[in-house]
């Protein structure tokens, strides 16, 4: 059972993964959840360091897709400034979202990460999904209401891994 919440990497924030790193891995596409992994769920400006990193990888050829549970109407609010695609309402941690935001790209499964702040969430859809995941650090310690449920639950989660997964740790970069 706990399995299913082991990311396949642990990276500090998303900007530590470069288009290099991805097709290196052979990843065509990258699926980020939106508060707290691209932005603070309580600031959706991006940062500068967010904005490089996305053109490094629009460079690369890399589409970078959102895959959240928000409403569309929060996350397009939040996105206007970044001008990225997205699933809204995606279910986590049910595959729907990154199925479809997969197969609107055309990728096999093998062909796409999704990175998150969540293991609940996040790192449980990419395993139902069946595709590779990155655990961040949360950008902000501070949560929304509704995450901070989760929250409570991933403490446990973060031990039982720990005990059966010693060696899995917060690298710089996707190894």
């Amino acid at each position: 059972m706990i399995n299913q919440f082991k990311p396949t990497w642990m990276i500090p924030a998303i900007y530590n993964i470069t288009a290099t790193q991805l097709r290196e891995k052979g990843i065509k596409a990258v699926f980020a959840d939106l508060d707290n992994t691209l932005i603070a769920w309580d600031n959706p400006d991006g940062t500068p360091e967010l904005k490089k990193w996305m053109h490094g990888l629009q460079d690369a050829g890399i589409p970078l897709v959102v895959v959240s549970n928000n409403s569309e109407k929060r996350i397009a609010k939040a996105l206007t400034a970044l001008g990225l695609p997205f699933v809204s309402r995606a279910l986590k941690p049910l595959p729907f979202g990154i199925q479809k935001a997969r197969h609107n790209l055309g990728l096999r499964k093998n062909e796409v990460i999704m990175v998150g702040d969540q293991y609940i969430t996040d790192m449980w859809a990419a395993h139902t999904a069946g595709v590779q995941s990155v655990l961040v650090k949360p950008l902000v310690k501070t949560d929304a209401w509704n995450t901070r449920i989760n929250r409570f639950f991933e403490r446990f989660i973060k031990v039982q891994l720990a005990h059966r997964y010693p060696e899995k740790h917060f690298q710089e970069e996707l190894k």
